[in-house]
This record gives C-alpha cells, structure tokens and sequence, in this order.
C-alpha cells in the first residue's frame, strides 16, 4: 500500500479506543462537511431512529462529485442536501451516485439525485433488484406466509396483526428509484477521478453490499459492512426463511481479514472513520462466536425464537425493533440448524420450537 502521509495534516485529534484509532474530532454537522483525506467530504444526515444518523461521502471526480450513500427520503434530508450542494459541494454538479447497498437509509434518496442531475445510479446486482423488489411491496397486502412466518417465531395475535398492518414500510423512505443502473461486482475497480477503487463485496447484512478500497493510500468506504460500535443487524425475513445471512456475514468478515491491510483509514455509514480494521473484524467475528455459545447453552430447554432474546441481546427488545430482534434471533438459530447443532420442530399452533442437538448443547 502507498505511503498514508498525506493524510498527516488531516488527523488532528486521534483518540483511541477498544482498540481503535478515531482520528479526527467531532463530526460534520448540519450543512457541513470534513475533508476526511485528499478529495473526499464525510458529510452526516439526521435520522429520526434511534440510530440517528448516516455518514454519506462526497469523492471529487472530474467534473463534479461522486456521491456515496444518500439518506432516507424525507423532507428535512431533501433540505440538508440542499445546503450540501449549495454550500460545501459548492455548486458543482453530482455526476454519479453509488450505493453499498439497498437499505433505505442508503437509497433512500439515490432516484431524487439521479433524475435531478441525470447522473447514473452505481451499485451490484443483487442489491438493486432486492430495492426494486421491496419497493414493489409498498401498498400491497401482506402475505399470508409472512404471517405464518412471524407466528411459527412466537409472535401472538396482536404483534402479527402489527406485522400486517406495518407491511410495505420500505419504499415508504425510498424515492422512485431509476429503471436502470451501472452494476458493480467483487474485484470492479471504479475510476474516480483520477484513482482507482476496488470494489470487496460482502454478505449477509444485506445480498451483496459493496465496500469500496482506494489501494492507492488505503481509504476503505466501508458502508455498514464494517462499523466501529455497533454490529450490523443480521436477519432471516420471511422472503428466504431457511437462509443462513450469518453464515454468510461471518465468512464475509473472515475473508475481508485477508483482504485488508491493517492500517486503512475506514469510513464507515454510522459511527466516526476510524483505523484499526483488524481488530474491528476480529471483534464482531468474536461476538456473533460468543453469541451462538451462549445460544446453544439456552436451547437445551426448547425455546421459540423470541424466547431467546436475553441469549443475544443485552437489553430488552421492545415493540419498535421486534421485527429486526427476531430476525436476528433467527439468523442464529438457522446458523445452528445447518450444522446440526440444533432441532426445529413445529407444533400443531404452527410454533417452532428450537432445541440444541447433542452436539450442540455444550457450543
């Protein structure tokens, strides 16, 4: 990897830790933006979640700016962009947005900018069509199989009529997204300016979430793939009930150890850039290890998905993350099935109840 010096001058108020180095101070605020290393912006979008806000990217390119990431689609983040553009964008046009991935905090407003600046939307295959085919649920009724889905969970009634009633949320936060896009795959490398950046997919938080590396002085966009706090949520939806995103999260992480140096500088969705990639990769790898230990000590009593919480969470799961919590809880439990250190079996109410194998009761 190049020589990081020319970041030096940047990194004026490195803290440290856990283990990670934070090296700048407080972040943008409103209408602001840091010059987080040569020709790039770190610019935050407000969030009315409990996680309350999005870093977002701006890369100088030729002539104008590539976005990265774009906020969810609301009125207040219209208007922050707007003061962006204006003020530390300065004017200039947005000649590309890209996407790591489909979540609408991501997407959210990758359309509006788009069709305002008839600029292409960049992202891999399988998170465009996943947003398109979830966008396509907006104002439809809810399964039937979602019901049964949240049921077999350990839902009652009243929570899976909320299931029905919350359907179709996603393109809620998503403006008509463009009728086509520009795909990048694993191993891409994006010109930007006048850098190339390498594209390192990984799975399982979302179907094929995009990284972008510039080798050249080891600036990793990092999107929710790499976070520096908090670990990204990792679910089974009623879409793919059998699948195994842990699996594919874990093994993600692992290969990323190999890909990655330790001294890149990763600017991450939530959270402050930071440095010390290694180390964030073999804590996350470390939590989920522990987690299903503590799992398969809690299944040798049959439990229902939502039974399990306490096993994984360290608070307790209230009504507005119940859906995200036992997506979770099933990601877990299918990581388990499909290594035979754990037994579903479904009641006569349409319940599963989860029991660790013998091979899995001491996990």
């Amino acid at each position: 990897m190049a020589d990081g010096s020319a970041l030096t001058d940047l990194e004026t108020a490195a803290r440290e830790e856990r283990g990670l180095i934070y090296p700048f101070g407080p972040p943008p605020g409103p209408g602001e933006a840091i010059e987080i290393a040569p020709d790039i912006l770190w610019m935050r979008l407000a969030m009315p979640i409990a996680l309350n806000h999005i870093n977002v990217y701006a890369v100088r390119d030729e002539a104008g700016w590539t976005l990265i990431d774009t906020g969810l689609d609301l009125a207040a983040t219209r208007e922050e962009w707007e003061r962006l553009l204006d003020g530390p964008l300065g004017g200039l046009p947005v000649t590309r947005i890209i996407c790591t991935h489909m979540h609408p905090d991501h997407i959210g407003l990758a359309g509006w900018l788009c069709e305002r600046f008839n600029a292409p939307l960049t992202m891999t295959r399988l998170e465009y069509v996943t947003a398109r085919m979830l966008v396509g649920d907006t104002g439809q009724p809810a399964p039937e199989a979602g019901a049964d889905f949240y049921r077999a969970a350990g839902w009652d009634a009243s929570q899976v009529e909320g299931y029905r009633t919350g359907y179709g949320q996603f393109g809620r936060f998503v403006s008509s997204m463009p009728a086509g896009y520009v795909r990048m795959r694993e191993g891409d490398r994006l010109s930007i300016g006048a850098q190339a950046w390498r594209v390192v997919v990984g799975e399982g938080h979302s179907p094929e979430h995009a990284c972008l590396w510039r080798e050249a002085d080891g600036i990793v966009l990092g999107g929710d793939q790499i976070l520096p706090k908090i670990s990204s949520n990792v679910s089974v939806w009623p879409t793919e009930p059998d699948a195994d995103p842990l699996g594919d999260w874990l093994a993600s992480l692992e290969r990323m150890k190999t890909v990655f140096p330790d001294d890149v500088l990763v600017l991450p969705s939530h959270g402050e850039p930071f440095r010390g990639v290694q180390a964030r990769l073999d804590a996350l790898i470390r939590g989920h290890r522990t987690a299903l230990k503590r799992l398969g000590r809690a299944l040798r009593t049959p439990s229902r998905a939502v039974d399990v919480f306490p096993a994984l969470f360290a608070r307790p799961v209230g009504d507005g993350v119940r859906g995200m919590a036992t997506g979770e809880s099933l990601a877990h439990l299918n990581y388990l099935l499909h290594r035979g250190l754990a037994a579903r079996t479904r009641d006569a109410d349409g319940v599963d109840w989860w029991t660790a194998t013998e091979k899995g009761s001491g996990a």
